[in-house]
């Protein structure tokens, strides 16, 4: 959408010095929904103005794949989004077929769609296209009871077994139909819904086809219905539920038309609940687990300024010894491990919201333990593995590797705002591998001295990112304390460098070592 028309309209609305600022709704229909849906995307990108703009489709295709939907958890914008879907459309679950298997009825059927919607027509189409819709909503069909045959337990669990689309839903989805509506904006959820609402249809009769017409060029009528309902009120579907939890279910189930017989459906909503409510059981004893966890990083602040005052070393040099001194460190060090594995497994076990990496909480609490005991682990490994392996390429834990993936996309998702630049050095180095570096750094200069030039270009590059690092005040000072292991390879770096040229000047000496 750069440099269009589109975007200049809407810079100019977003740039224009109104007292009270309005709200940005894009609505579509159809495929003008996936159109609707990808402009609030780029607006949100774009990050136009403060008020978030507000996204209604009705009947829209899906749009996006998994790393879509983590994006848009990532970045909270799931409450953007709300897409309206009635009973008997196909189009908003036609794409939950791989595509391939619908792209020829599909080509032949939207055609049609698109001259009915736009002259408001209801003309009963021809017997091609009949057949070609038919033949479109046969082949979702068989799709969705294929996928029931392996069980709705979890979808996931069908990657690799079946032939999946790549199609996911994000936001909150209204389902529809003459008896109400109900929401969910749980994912997993929905794309179980849609599966399940789909096989409301036995087989694709003339009746099934006329309905999947009309309820798609129909949603005002639909709307008309879910709006009446609200205001007079439903009966109960299930007035001796024990519970209200029990009730809510039995009253979303009536609302779209399925009642309390489809088991399937039953057991997705109170999945979803049931989800949600262990997520937030797992981060509530998380939260207070955390507490300990931040105990404990405060004995290895203090561990690490005593190294640093009292015996004039980096914690991480003083570690990679393993003196009596630094086993209090070390216990504190795989107790931490254990906390911080158990959030990563439960994460990738889908035991914590889907939105809680994107958490600030988590964010910094995560990467500040990185950055403090990394260099530990760093220590830990170069000293059992007594300087033959490579701790970024072998030794480095799951962990770490979370963390600063969870920092990279928040501070993609925020450099567009500036951030205000650093003034001193940082209390710790942003770089938590940065030891590893200099580890293997000392390693390059030892083989260099032997004649293997070709290390000299990384550790020339190895010069230059400290040099930024120390220009940016992205590094602690600690690191030139005059034992620590980079100033050791800083001195024979600059022995090394005076013997091929005494002229040679380092960018290091501006920064100030």
């Amino acid at each position: 959408m750069e440099n269009t028309d589109f975007q200049a309209q809407l810079q100019t609305y977003t740039d224009s010095k109104q007292r009270k600022i309005k709200p940005i709704i894009f609505v579509g229909h159809s495929l003008g929904g996936s159109v609707a849906t990808l402009a609030t995307l780029w607006a949100l990108e774009k990050r136009l103005r403060q008020n978030s703009p507000f996204c209604i489709t009705f009947g829209s295709p899906l749009v996006g794949d998994v790393r879509l939907v983590d994006t848009v958890v990532r970045e909270n914008w799931g409450g953007n989004f709300c897409h309206v879907v009635s009973k008997h459309d196909i189009v908003p679950r036609m794409l939950l077929a791989p595509f391939e298997s619908i792209a020829e009825p599909l080509i032949a059927v939207f055609p049609y769609w698109q001259v009915v919607m736009a002259n408001d027509s209801k003309n009963v189409p021809d017997s091609f296209i009949q057949d070609a819709c038919r033949t479109l909503l046969n082949i979702v069909l068989q799709y969705t009871y294929t996928v029931a045959n392996y069980g709705f337990d979890s979808l996931r669990e069908l990657d690799g077994v079946i032939k999946r689309s790549p199609y996911r839903p994000f936001g909150t989805y209204m389902f529809c139909s003459s008896e109400g509506a109900a929401c969910t904006d749980n994912s997993e959820t929905i794309l179980k819904m849609l599966h399940l609402t789909a096989q409301s249809h036995e087989n694709a009769s003339d009746k099934t086809v006329q309905d999947c017409f009309s309820e798609h060029i129909g949603y005002g009528s639909v709307l008309k219905y879910v709006r009446e309902k609200s205001i007079i009120g439903s009966r109960i579907a299930n007035p001796d539920s024990v519970s209200s939890y029990e009730m809510g279910i039995s009253l979303q189930l009536e609302a779209i038309d399925f009642g309390d017989q489809n088991d399937h459906a039953r057991i997705a909503l109170q999945n979803a609940g049931n989800i949600e409510d262990k997520h937030s059981t797992n981060v509530a004893k998380l939260a207070i687990a955390l507490s300990e966890a931040q105990c404990n990083m405060a004995q290895l602040e203090w561990y690490k300024e005593r190294c640093e005052k009292e015996y004039g070393i980096t914690y991480y040099d003083s570690f990679k010894k393993h003196d009596k001194k630094d086993i209090n460190a070390n216990l504190r060090r795989v107790k931490l491990a254990l906390f911080w594995d158990d959030i990563i497994e439960k994460y990738k076990k889908h035991e914590l919201p889907s939105d809680f990496q994107s958490k600030n909480k988590w964010i910094y609490a995560g990467i500040t333990y990185s950055r403090l005991v990394e260099p530990l682990d760093i220590a830990h490994y170069y000293c059992t593995c007594k300087g033959n392996g490579n701790y970024l390429q072998d030794g480095r834990p799951t962990r770490h590797k979370v963390f600063q993936k969870w920092m990279e996309d928040k501070e993609e998702t925020h450099s567009s705002r500036g951030q205000k630049a650093r003034t001193k050095l940082a209390s710790l180095t942003q770089d938590s591998c940065f030891w590893a570096h200099v580890e293997e750094a000392l390693k390059e200069l030892a083989n260099l001295k032997q004649g293997q030039q070709q290390e000299l270009e990384s550790l020339e590059e190895f010069e230059n990112n400290v040099t930024r690092m120390i220009n940016s005040h992205s590094i602690s000072a600690d690191v030139f304390l005059e034992e620590s292991s980079f100033m050791v390879w800083w001195a024979e770096w600059k022995e090394y460098k005076k013997n091929q040229c005494l002229e040679w000047n380092s960018p290091l000496y501006k920064g100030h070592i």
